[in-house]
């Protein structure tokens, strides 16, 4: 079923939406919460909780892309579940991630005037610059929050060239922001 026939069935209150959505983009946001989890029964939770995130936000809200808009809810759910997780001392791999991301991005106490949007699309644009591939593998580790060795598996790369592409292209990212005149 495509997308806009799926936010009809939301439009209309139809609970067969949900199944629609889940049977859709129910691996996808799955994966997505698994990779930032590592916990099978939290990233069902996150899941579920995505269609139930969905059911209350359309409508009012129509979006453009479904994938995009379950994506992102299934991100913040899971990110949410991880604070909770990580100050019960369970640690994961995704805050090394995160944390190597935190470098380039500028310090919450002295970007006064920018908001995140603004970063936000600093940040695409300096990625629709690069080359396919770089833009891919930044996507897959710090969106998707893929591991390496997956990355590298889906593009048939080594892990060695994975990291070191995700080394340069945060770099690059830090002088581009820089450049455009954001505090790091």
């Amino acid at each position: 079923m495509d997308d806009l026939h799926i936010i009809e069935l939301y439009f209309a209150r139809d609970e067969q939406a949900i199944k629609e959505t889940d049977m859709k983009y129910g691996k996808l946001c799955y994966r997505i919460a698994y990779n930032i989890l590592h916990c099978k029964e939290d990233a069902e939770e996150c899941v579920n909780d995505t269609y139930i995130g969905a059911w209350n936000a359309i409508p009012p809200t129509k979006p453009n892309h479904l994938t995009a808009f379950l994506c992102r809810i299934t991100r913040n759910l899971s990110f949410k579940r991880l604070e909770a997780v990580t100050r019960q001392k369970r640690a994961h791999a995704i805050t090394v991630s995160l944390d190597e991301l935190a470098e380039v991005l500028p310090d919450e106490s002295i970007r006064n005037d920018v908001s995140d949007e603004a970063i936000g699309r600093l940040i695409s644009e300096f990625l629709r610059g690069e080359k396919e591939d770089v833009r891919n593998v930044f996507l897959r580790k710090y969106w998707f929050c893929d591991s390496i060795g997956e990355i590298a598996e889906r593009y048939s790369f080594t892990e060695s060239k994975v990291k070191n592409m995700l080394y340069h292209t945060r770099n690059k990212l830090k002088k581009y922001l820089i450049k455009e005149g954001i505090e790091i």
